[in-house]
């Protein structure tokens, strides 16, 4: 942790300032136990690619301080061999060395490798593990498929406490299936559905289907009914999302909680079939390894669907890596709603009076008084973000704002409330629309949303003139819809922060409310 993250910590620790923090509990990236986890490093050795991760930031919803993929094809070639991919291996071994320097050099207490399907499933792959630990000191933990399933579990729990349904993940040579439910990880599978492994059925086209079918029966039979919600987890799936935006004309390309139907996915994987790969991939941006996996993988997702008939399916990016960061997390730590405690950290590390979101979150609320916990959660989170961007030239901070709410690595947010979040913190800086660049983002929000958004942002606008310190009352909002009036009361004492200025901003509130304005000063 930096001095100024310290120091930030201590603010938040300070006993005059934790009273009441709203339902969500004092922060926690101060304790102890979750600075512990501010720098976590983990190695995914997988059967396609070998992948170096090290969270860094709040810990309940890390940031990646470094993130690097070396395609490596460990799993290619394996039915018929049984052995690692000699290539593969190769590279492997290269890039596990140069992991290891990287680590050494950023000072990492620790970094855990775990390998998957190929390692495992391989006659070489405790030769492989001794070489590499000959070579380079690290140890890899060889996890079998169900535990490769829990993990993934856990990663899509980091993203989304309280998240039910039934997790995917797909590898170069498995795939494998758990469920979860009430936080925990239940039933869990796994097969060789992957697409390295596929590649090489017997009979063509017509007799891998035929497996896959098969297949995908028998994990129905093992995991019975799962009509809830359909995570899914994998390279090979984030590819498929990304060509049905494409096909789609999809306006917002983050695929963490990109949502698709059944029918939109059997679409898709018809759409792919039928399409000129390599100027698909060009299109929508996809490696030339990676796309050369797709038709298959695509194939098995359409028949998963299909048999498993769940009532949605959601992308989501966190998978094994996120799940053994999960993994080391303290139980107070792992019950934490993700968007709020990276909301607190980047007010604290950012912000110019960390801890005034809080008091200007009590400010604005009145003027939203149907909002349900749902809304509440993201009007907390704009108001603890709403001076994050105050070191950006002013000119830019308006669209710096929605971009960074809209594109930036925060957990648990839909897309649509990407776009509510964007357009709030870009209306606490401008009174403009998004620009072109963003117009289409808009799309995603109705009229009703859209509008309900400029007012928080002109409210926050407004409430950030009034501050003096992160504990101050900065007065009281009273609205009342039926009679279109909103009220404000000021202490004396902070009156003279009322200029002109600050009225301004304050009767633009009350356009945007489309409200007479009533303003009292009390003796």
């Amino acid at each position: 942790m930096t001095t100024r993250d310290s120091l930030a910590a201590l603010m938040y620790e300070s006993s005059e300032i934790v009273a009441d923090w709203g339902g969500y509990g004092q922060p926690l990236f101060g304790d102890p136990e979750a600075r512990a986890l501010s720098r976590v490093g983990v190695v995914d050795v997988g059967s396609n690619s070998v992948r170096m991760v090290v969270f860094d930031g709040a810990a309940r919803s890390p940031a990646y301080f470094f993130n690097e993929k070396v395609m490596c094809a460990l799993g290619a070639g394996l039915s018929q061999t049984g052995r690692l991919n000699p290539k593969g291996r190769e590279r492997a071994l290269a890039a596990m060395k140069r992991f290891k320097l990287l680590a050494d050099g950023m000072e990492l207490p620790h970094m855990t490798v775990v390998a998957t399907a190929a390692v495992r499933d391989a006659e070489d792959g405790a030769e492989f593990c001794e070489e590499v630990l000959r070579e380079t000191g690290l140890v890899i933990h060889i996890i079998d498929g169900e535990e490769e399933a829990r993990l993934s579990a856990q990663g899509v729990l980091l993203g989304w406490p309280g998240a039910y349904g039934l997790i995917c993940d797909i590898g170069g040579s498995s795939m494998e299936l758990a469920e979860i439910h009430d936080n925990k990880v239940g039933k869990r599978v796994t097969s060789h559905l992957g697409p390295l492994k596929l590649k090489d059925i017997k009979g063509g086209k017509r007799g891998r289907k035929a497996h896959i079918r098969d297949v995908v029966e028998d994990l129905h039979t093992q995991m019975g009914p799962q009509h809830d919600r359909l995570f899914l987890v994998g390279g090979s799936w984030r590819a498929i999302a990304r060509i049905d935006m494409h096909r789609r004309g999809y306006p917002l390309t983050v695929q963490h909680e990109y949502r698709m139907s059944v029918k939109a996915v059997q679409s898709t994987a018809k759409f792919i079939e039928k399409s000129d790969l390599q100027k698909l991939r060009q299109d929508c941006g996809i490696s030339n390894s990676r796309m050369a996996l797709v038709p298959y993988a695509a194939e098995v997702l359409a028949r998963l669907v299909k048999v498993f008939r769940p009532k949605d399916i959601a992308i989501s990016s966190y998978g094994i890596r996120e799940g053994l960061l999960f993994e080391q997390m303290p139980q107070a730590l792992r019950d934490r709603d993700p968007l709020i405690e990276a909301c607190r950290f980047a007010e604290a590390k950012e912000a110019r009076i960390p801890g005034f979101g809080r008091k200007l979150y009590e400010f604005v609320l009145p003027l939203f008084p149907r909002a349900d916990d749902a809304k509440k959660r993201l009007i907390k989170a704009a108001c603890l973000l709403h001076d994050v961007t105050w070191r950006a030239h002013p000119d830019y901070r308006a669209e710096l704002c929605f971009e960074n709410a809209t594109r930036a690595n925060l957990g648990g947010l839909r897309h649509w409330e990407r776009v509510y979040l964007g357009l709030a913190l870009m209306s606490r800086y401008s009174n403009r629309r998004p620009s072109a660049q963003f117009k289409a983002l808009e799309s995603l929000l109705d009229d009703k949303l859209k509008r309900e958004a400029e007012i928080l942002g002109r409210a926050m606008r407004f409430g950030a003139m009034l501050v003096i310190q992160q504990d101050a009352q900065i007065g009281k909002l009273t609205w009342h819809p039926r009679k279109k009036v909103l009220d404000l009361r000021l202490e004396k004492d902070n009156a003279p922060l009322f200029t002109e200025v600050a009225e301004a901003r304050f009767n633009g509130l009350c356009s945007a409310l489309e409200a007479t304005a009533a303003v009292k000063i009390c003796r």
